[in-house]
């Protein structure tokens, strides 16, 4: 049993419960057991619903990753840009119960899923990679162009500024705000509503609807994996 990630399958909706102890990073293994479940939930399931542990939804990737260097690093970034990618393309409804901080990776992971519930008090959502000295990838950026409101997406990306629930509603992080002991009702309310839907048009109307961003994802995936290549073999790109 993954210990990570923890997978329940009840009335044709999988559930997958995200929960490291702290702040649920996107580690190797974090991306690795959240595909896993998501392999599972696309044979079992109808609709899929992610959950963070009280407190955090995600931190982003794993900053110790990032410091002690070598070919983990590139491993990481590639598998999460393309489980965001993944999540954009999914054939199955994914509701994000966001029940805590969505930080840089964890935030646009969050963008990535279909329907999002958050907290109404106590989380920060955040794309803070040029606070910390980093690029965003080009995959996160398309990411935050899709779902973002116009209006707060350079305030949210180039300047990197924190928003409460409030002013995360209003620039897109979310589409719902809930108090924390009703997160777990609403989301059932919405997987009740969900369940109506025929999955094979679903899937085929995400797809359709989503077919530029998608497209413009995996130019950009490309775009990104060459240039990590070219930074670990000490090459200088722009």
């Amino acid at each position: 049993m993954n210990t990570l990630v923890r997978y329940d399958l009840n009335n044709d909706v999988a559930t997958l419960r995200m929960n490291d102890g702290k702040a649920n990073v996107m580690n190797i293994a974090m991306l690795a057991a959240l595909n896993e479940a998501l392999d599972r939930a696309e044979k079992e399931a109808k609709v899929v619903v992610l959950y963070g542990r009280a407190g955090s939804f995600s931190g982003g990737f794993d900053l110790g990753v990032f410091k002690r260097g070598g070919p983990d690093v590139q491993t990481m970034l590639e598998a999460g840009v393309r489980l965001c990618a993944r999540l954009v393309d999914y054939p199955l409804p994914v509701i994000a119960a966001c029940t805590g901080h969505a930080v840089a990776l964890g935030a646009i992971l969050l963008l990535s899923c279909d329907l999002r519930v958050g907290v109404d008090v106590g989380a920060r959502f955040q794309i803070n990679e040029v606070r910390l000295g980093m690029v965003l990838p080009r995959v996160t950026v398309e990411v935050c162009r899709r779902k973002l409101a116009p209006a707060q997406m350079q305030t949210a990306t180039t300047l990197g500024m924190p928003f409460t629930p409030a002013t995360a509603l209003l620039a897109g992080f979310v589409d719902e705000l809930v108090p924390a002991y009703a997160m777990q009702e609403t989301v059932q309310r919405h997987c009740k509503d969900l369940l109506i839907l025929d999955s094979k048009s679903f899937a085929l109307n995400k797809r359709r609807i989503n077919a530029q961003v998608i497209e413009a994802m995996n130019v950009a995936i490309q775009a990104d994996m060459a240039q990590w290549q070219a930074q670990h073999m000490g090459m200088e790109v722009i």
